[in-house]
Order: structure tokens, then sequence, then C-alpha cells
């Protein structure tokens, strides 16, 4: 049970606990929605970031799905998970150098969608580890 009641609004826990303010759910989901329908970067790349940070950042609930694979042969994927890796260990470590390495692969738009991916990941999870959130289900089968 997490820190406090669901609420009525929403289809996963996740968005349940968000639900008690229904302005910042519809928001947060639809930036969602925008992360994942809209963006640039490929669907896997961004799912082996998110495991990533799971892991990193202490949500339960997002750690469900497993580590991120760690055998990537995309090099771009790689990279990105490399990337948020050093997100996660020192913040203050991403200067230029970093941003030079991604640029190798990645366009200058690109970068933006996974920075800004990355801190709102990030977000979701914290609130989620804060809430004491806990995977639903046989073997997580709730999505966040």
């Amino acid at each position: 049970m997490p820190r406090i009641a669901y609420s009525d609004r929403g289809d996963t826990p996740f968005q349940r606990l968000l639900g008690h303010n229904e302005a910042i759910l519809t928001e947060w989901t639809r930036l969602e929605e925008t992360f994942y329908s809209a963006g640039t970067l490929d669907r896997n790349l961004k799912e082996q970031v998110r495991r990533t940070l799971a892991f990193g950042n202490g949500c339960e609930y997002c750690q469900a799905k497993g580590r991120a694979d760690a055998s990537q042969e995309d090099m771009r994927t790689s990279l990105a998970v490399g990337f948020a890796e050093l997100f996660l260990k020192d913040r203050g470590a991403i200067g230029e150098a970093s941003f030079n390495i991604l640029r190798e692969l990645f366009t200058e738009q690109e970068i933006a969608e996974l920075c800004a991916y990355i801190c709102f990941t990030t977000g979701s999870q914290l609130f989620g580890a804060m809430m004491d959130l806990k995977p639903e289900g046989p073997a997580g089968s709730e999505g966040a």
C-alpha cells in the first residue's frame, strides 16, 4: 500500500496517486504520452533509459520490468543508457565533453528530447519512490 490512498481517477496505480489532483494527472499523462507518440527517439532506446533510471532512482514500481539490457547492440541506445547512468551517478559531471560525445550520434533535437525524457522520467520515478509505490500483480504487470 502506498503512503496515501489511491484516488478514483487514473488507469494505473501511479496515475491513481496523481489523480488526487485531476489537472496534474491530465497534464502529466499528456506529457508522458507526448514522449512516446511524438518524440524522435526510438521507443526501445527510451525503454532502456527508463529501466536504467528506475534502479538509480529507487522506484520499485518502475523496476518491475527489470534492468536495462546489458548487451545493447545499437550504439545510440548504448550511448543513451550510458548518459543516463552518468546522470544518476553525478549530474555535476555532465559537461561539454558529454554533450560532444552525444553529438556524434544524436541531433540537437534528439539530445534535447533525451535530456527532457531523463528529467521527466526521474521526476516520475522519484514520485513513485516517495509514495512507496510497489508493483501490483504478477511480475509488475501494471504500467506506469
